[in-house]
């Protein structure tokens, strides 16, 4: 039997987008029935909030789509290059800090990629960090994260990513 695929979610702070990434792929991952084949989990390149759950005006914009916001804030380590078959980073900063940690481990498999690379709804290259806007940041990101996760699901699923 396949192993299943282990996807990682990575943001700064992993409060507001990783999180959510997460969340919403879990959701799209449950409505398919296919827990058993794919694993997912997110965390921050800084470690600021370490152990703190996803930030409320996040969970409060995932609420209004029905996604339940669970997790608690880690840093993501280089270890998780071995673990997980595809790393994707929020944003350029996000990927180029992940570059650095890919580089402290001895054995790397993960694919490090832009999340925005499995949007096919818009045309943005990065998803925003909404952490200083006002509440339609969150539900924007709410939204790319939809359309990403969307598509990253049919790749998967398709054998595109594994």
């Amino acid at each position: 039997m396949k192993s299943p695929t282990r996807v990682l979610f990575v943001c700064l702070g992993n409060i507001c987008r990783s999180p959510s990434a997460e969340n919403v792929m879990r959701h799209l991952v449950n409505e398919a029935n296919i827990t058993h084949k794919i694993e997912l989990d997110s965390a921050g390149t800084a470690g600021w909030h370490t152990g703190k759950s996803p930030d409320s005006r996040m969970s409060a914009a995932a609420a209004k789509k029905s996604y339940a916001m669970k997790g608690r804030a880690r840093q993501v380590k280089p270890n998780d290059f071995v673990k997980f078959d595809l790393i994707l980073a929020m944003d350029q900063s996000n990927y180029d800090d992940l570059t650095v940690v890919r580089a402290d481990c001895h054995t790397p498999h993960a694919k490090l990629q832009l999340f925005c690379d499995f949007c096919t709804e818009h045309d943005e290259t990065e998803v925003p960090d909404p952490y200083y806007g006002g509440p339609e940041g969150f539900d924007y990101v709410i939204e790319l994260l939809e359309d990403g996760c969307g598509h990253l699901l049919n790749q998967i699923r398709s054998g595109k990513v594994d």
